[in-house]
């Protein structure tokens, strides 16, 4: 089910709940809620899943004060304490893992319980730098982001003008909270270490937009995270492997 949760005064989250047991946050990264939300209808079948559509994505309303990942990180935690929430694990892709780390290194009240790294972004890694995809073509973002990227290239002819504006407007957004410096915070990874829950670090091994050796150094800076490279797998392996992500998730979030 998808409502529209009032927040705050100056925010409403559109907001899809759905199964039923251990709660689990999905979080979406540049791409939207659609990209994860196989991945979520999957955890729903054995956990209560709440995936959030970013304000600022797909049409909704951002408050000024959300101008970086870490104010998202204070929105989430806020919403987990208002649905009175704790042990969670959170999931989160892209844009959605470096709020999610946020959120781990934010969190005061056990709220998170464990966590998930989806090809995060959100670090400085030296020699590996976040590839910047602003003002790339759909086929080009599709190069870097995909092992097979003929499977995902949309037909601009059949998408709707309201999607087409939808889609800038996300795009805007995400430029406005994580433009400069593009897609990281120089101070992140030295905080990493501050993390405490189980972690793990899951990576498609042809992404081209952030590579295997930023994610090993992304799991190599937090304590006791898992390091999973899944083959044929590009930025959003839960679309293109969805059955190894599926497994991968299961096998971490049974172990905690």
């Amino acid at each position: 089910m998808t409502t529209i949760l009032p927040l705050a005064p100056d925010l409403s989250l559109t907001l899809t709940d759905q199964g039923t047991g251990r709660p689990a946050l999905v979080l979406h990264g540049g791409g939207g809620s659609v990209t994860v939300a196989g991945l979520a209808a999957h955890l729903a079948q054995t956990r209560r899943v709440l995936t959030p559509t970013h304000p600022g994505w797909n049409g909704t309303p951002r408050p000024e004060r959300l101008a970086a990942p870490a104010d998202y990180a204070r929105t989430y935690l806020a919403l987990l304490d208002a649905q009175g929430l704790t042990d969670v694990l959170v999931v989160g892709s892209s844009l959605g893992g470096w709020i999610g780390v946020e959120m781990a290194l934010q969190d005061t009240a056990g709220r998170v319980g464990s966590l998930v790294l989806i090809d995060a972004v959100g670090i400085e890694v030296p020699g590996a730098p976040i590839r910047n995809i602003s003002g790339m073509t759909p086929a080009e973002i599709a190069t870097y982001s995909f092992h097979d990227p003929s499977l995902f290239r949309a037909d601009p002819a059949g998408t709707t003008d309201e999607r087409q504006a939808a889609q800038r407007a996300s795009m805007a957004t995400l430029a406005a909270i994580a433009g400069e410096p593009y897609m990281h915070d120089p101070a992140l990874r030295a905080r990493l270490p501050g993390i405490a829950v189980p972690t793990l670090v899951l990576w498609g091994a042809s992404d081209g937009v952030v590579t295997r050796p930023y994610g090993q150094a992304y799991a190599d800076a937090i304590p006791g995270a898992a390091f999973t490279v899944l083959p044929a797998a590009g930025h959003l392996p839960q679309l293109e492997q969805p059955a190894a992500t599926f497994a991968a998730v299961d096998a971490f979030a049974r172990a905690f």
